[in-house]
């Protein structure tokens, strides 16, 4: 089924970040995929289709060191998964994927309950990233659908952080404007505090963090920097 949404109704909506921290049960279940990745990040939610019970996105998955992209293949999990870009360790991916009969079988839950729980109104948006420390979820919806979800989502652990914020209609992301090292280096800069005031690390201490040359570094903040303040301004 296509839900159609008006952008009357879009501009109505509001948007929900939420970061989370795993905890054990979630831990052990997607222990295959934590034991060998530094991180996967949703770029596109394609399709949910709850009667199949499956997901299919596209992602980017970054490994660990010794892992190869072929250990995710024909596990109880994905269903299919097919490389289109590789950059290192780092793999951009459209893969379909299944959890959540698999996790209510684990834990003694209503399967029939749980996709109920989880098939109201919301659109899952960016960032959403998974990670052995964090959880990240982004969602767009009505405030009693994203009050629904945040309830929902206790399940998966511990809530450090709630935003909310309005949603926002454009035809690209904001950080689609940057390359991929751009957005990398700026995303460091901000995890590791470069930009709080005042600043817990310096540009030569980022270098270090991200492995490249100081003056590289500065040279993407920079120009990150400048696509990003001249896409915000457009028009001004």
């Amino acid at each position: 089924m296509i839900v159609y949404i008006k952008l009357d109704d879009f501009l109505c909506m509001r948007k929900l970040i939420v970061e989370i921290e795993p905890n054990q049960n979630i831990k052990r279940l997607f222990s295959f995929f934590l034991d060998k990745i530094d991180s996967i990040e949703l770029l596109e939610l394609i399709k949910v289709d709850f009667r199949e019970e499956t997901k299919l996105a596209l992602s980017a998955i970054t490994l660990k060191e010794g892992h190869s992209i072929e250990e995710f293949r024909n596990n109880e999990f994905i269903e299919m998964l097919s490389v289109l870009k590789q950059d290192g360790n780092k793999y951009i991916c459209l893969t379909k994927a299944r959890f959540l009969r698999k996790f209510s079988q684990m834990h003694h839950l209503d399967y029939e309950q749980l996709t109920k729980d989880f098939s109201f109104d919301i659109i899952w948006d960016t960032p959403t990233r998974f990670s052995h420390e964090k959880l990240v979820c982004s969602v767009i919806g009505s405030e009693e659908n994203l009050k629904r979800f945040l309830d929902t989502i206790t399940f998966a652990g511990t809530i450090k952080q709630v935003s909310f914020k309005k949603a926002t209609y454009s035809e690209q992301s904001l950080l689609s404007c940057l390359t991929d090292k751009q957005k990398e280096v700026l995303v460091a800069a901000k995890k590791y505090g470069y930009y709080t005031y005042p600043r817990k690390i310096t540009s030569e201490q980022l270098a270090k963090k991200v492995g490249l040359s100081k003056p590289t570094v500065v040279q993407h903040l920079r120009k990150a920097e400048m696509r990003l303040i001249a896409n915000l301004l457009a028009g001004y």
